[in-house]
């Protein structure tokens, strides 16, 4: 397909599909707090435990990559 390996299209779907699908996931935290009228504590606090499981995926990503340098 268009000269790429199904190996490169899956990396490339699992690279930018799902970091849109993260990005798609603050706008909805943030759209969550903003209809809940949440205010800053309530703000930082959605973001933090929400966005909490997003960054354990980024940090399997950073470590990886760095593992594989070495």
């Amino acid at each position: 397909m268009g000269g790429f390996t199904e190996e490169q299209i899956a990396q490339f779907g699992l690279t930018f599909g799902v970091g849109a699908f993260m990005l798609y996931m603050l706008f909805i935290i943030v759209q969550l707090a903003r209809e809940s009228k949440a205010g800053r504590f309530g703000t930082f606090v959605l973001l933090l435990v929400l966005g909490f499981g997003l960054l354990g995926f980024v940090a399997k990503g950073v470590i990886k990559w760095f593992m594989a340098g070495v």
